[in-house]
């Protein structure tokens, strides 16, 4: 017999599918990430991203390998910044690891074995001079030597070569024009990669485990505007202000996920709920719980769908007794988008209410965010369904995955409530477990 949960959760991808086909991801693996027993699932999961067109850059780390290399020769590295510095003999032990790697790398990603997740992908993995760089020079009277920056990505080859759906892997080196290589941070490159490209994402398989906040719980979502907030280890800030400078770049998103995770990197791309943390460039608007300060706000987007009809009339003394079930998105301190779970906790479902966003900021994606929001919060609440009853928006509804039912279907509270004049049509929508 077939696994239904297998084929279900495959249907549920499919959004996730259509809305990364085509896309460009920046994957960023630190040298950590390299000696993981996950690497070999990683790759596999990089892999299955390129079969199913998104168009993937993979930079890797090597500092552990050379760390190792370097102890081998009986040598050491001084560190300022965080940053090597890098003498001439360094710089060649540092050229044999990175070397090392990705041929490692390139042998793994060429793996096609019968009856293994990489069977028939013939992956083309391309990789070059695509990164220019200069030497850090003297930073407070400190010589770095043949440490260096990015100076130029060559976003044009790059390009040219996701186009023909190859893989494009970058190492932790960069060259001048003068002929040199100069050691680099994986961060300089990825964030550059990531900026330069124009990538949709870039993606952090950095540490062992995701970023957690004081309690010890994961950090799921940050505005960039919230970093300087939260106080995390020196290895987390590191990764949170790299995200910053992508964003401020011009990258959508940063996804920081716990390379020791299993599947994280799919849960993270294609589940609700995610794997990892969320670092999105978004300066001004955060999505939280309403408060009583809130009720003008949602007033104003309110009441323009109640005089049209649209939406049944609230008065500020309801509304004010319901705040706490509403859920609101602000921007530079405006409420811009409001929504309302009202939960049936005795009949195992959710009533959401009220998806409104104000006229100047519709066309992004709000509306479906809101609805994110509460089919996760009514998932941590236990429940199975959420419902809605609408008369003008049903195709987006269904759009989102949701059914026309009965209005039997209705918790019997509900049901008595239930407006026949206005003739609402009943959308279900079942919820997975977490």
């Amino acid at each position: 017999m077939p696994n239904r949960s297998h084929i279900q959760w495959f249907r549920n991808t499919t959004p996730y599918i259509n809305a990364h086909r085509g896309k460009t991801f920046v994957v960023a693996l630190s040298g950590e990430c390299l000696e993981s027993e996950q690497l070999t699932p990683i790759l596999q999961d990089l892999v299955l991203l390129n079969t199913l067109g998104v168009r993937v850059i993979v930079a890797y780390g090597a500092r552990p390998q050379v760390n190792e290399q370097l102890q081998r020769e009986g040598r050491n590295s001084l560190f300022e910044q965080d940053l090597r510095i890098t003498d001439a003999q360094d710089l060649d032990l540092i050229k044999n690891a990175v070397g090392k790697l990705r041929h490692d790398l390139e042998a793994r990603l060429s793996m096609g074995l019968p009856n293994s997740p990489m069977q028939g992908a013939r992956v083309r993995v391309c990789s070059g001079n695509f990164v220019m760089a200069q030497p850090v020079g003297v930073l407070e009277g400190t010589d770095y030597l043949h440490t260096g920056r990015v100076r130029r990505v060559d976003a044009v080859g790059i390009t040219k070569q996701l186009a023909e759906n190859n893989l494009v892997l970058l190492p932790p080196l960069g060259y001048s024009p003068t002929g040199e290589s100069f050691n680099l941070s994986l961060e300089d490159v990825a964030v550059r990669v990531a900026t330069d490209c124009r990538a949709d994402k870039l993606i952090w398989l950095m540490s062992p485990d995701v970023i957690r906040d004081s309690d010890g719980d994961p950090i799921r979502e940050l505005a960039v505007s919230e970093i300087h907030s939260i106080k995390v280890e020196k290895r987390e800030a590191v990764l949170l202000q790299a995200s910053a400078r992508a964003c401020a770049g011009g990258v959508e998103r940063c996804h920081i996920i716990g390379f020791e995770s299993e599947g994280g990197l799919l849960l993270e791309l294609f589940t609700h709920d995610g794997a990892g943390t969320l670092v999105s460039r978004n300066l001004y608007e955060q999505c939280r719980q309403a408060n009583i300060d809130d009720v003008g706000g949602i007033l104003e987007l309110l009441q323009p769908l109640e005089a049209n009809g649209v939406l049944v009339k609230r008065s500020r003394e309801l509304l004010e007794t319901e705040i706490a079930q509403f859920t609101v998105l602000e921007r530079d301190g405006r409420v811009i988008a409001c929504a309302a779970l009202y939960t049936y906790p005795e009949y195992d479902s959710a009533e959401i209410a009220c998806i409104v966003c104000h006229p100047d900021y519709r066309g992004e994606d709000r509306g479906r965010r809101l609805l994110d929001v509460l089919q996760k919060e009514a998932v941590n609440r236990g429940l199975s369904s959420v419902f809605v009853l609408t008369t003008q928006t049903a195709h987006w509804f269904i759009e989102q995955g949701f059914s026309e039912q009965e209005r039997s279907s209705l918790p019997q509270p509900k049901q008595s409530l239930y407006n026949l004049q206005r003739n609402s049509k009943v959308f279900v929508k079942p919820l997975l477990a977490k």
